[in-house]
């Protein structure tokens, strides 16, 4: 069963599936040439879409997964950067290449490593917390 805080958790990043559906209609419009997008925004917005959708769902199943464990303290606080990680690294793809025909990233790209280095430490921190609470049990 999840926790209060886990489920008021999930039914926000559920909610936010939303705003990904919204996506897809704009990547739909970009890559039927109604959205005029270069080369690398078109890899880029595919990028950001597509990492949005993986990493809310893998981080539902790491909020599922602690919560069914019974991981607590650290770990179970770092692991919500598997969550995290889906927002700042579809941002960063998004608006790394916003403007008109961009040649490359501009600074915006952080965000993209900030939420690779996000997604690391939640995924360990999961792992470790599940690793630690089964040897345990």
């Amino acid at each position: 069963m999840l926790q209060p805080s886990s489920a008021t958790l999930a039914g926000a990043v559920l909610l936010s599936v939303v705003g990904i559906a919204y996506g897809g209609t704009f990547m739909l419009r970009v890559v039927t040439r109604q959205v005029q997008a270069n080369d690398l925004q078109r890899s880029f917005f595919r990028a950001g879409h597509a990492h949005a959708g993986v990493l809310v769902i893998l981080g539902l199943v790491v909020v599922q997964l602690i919560d069914s464990a019974g991981v607590g303290g650290v770990p179970r606080g770092l692991s919500t950067g598997v969550l995290w990680a889906a927002i700042l690294m579809p941002a960063g793809f998004f608006l790394s290449v916003l403007g008109r025909d961009p040649r490359k990233p501009n600074r915006l790209i952080w965000m993209v490593w900030a939420g690779a280095a996000v997604l690391t430490v939640g995924l360990v921190a999961a792992g470790w917390g599940l690793l630690s609470t089964g040897l345990r049990g």
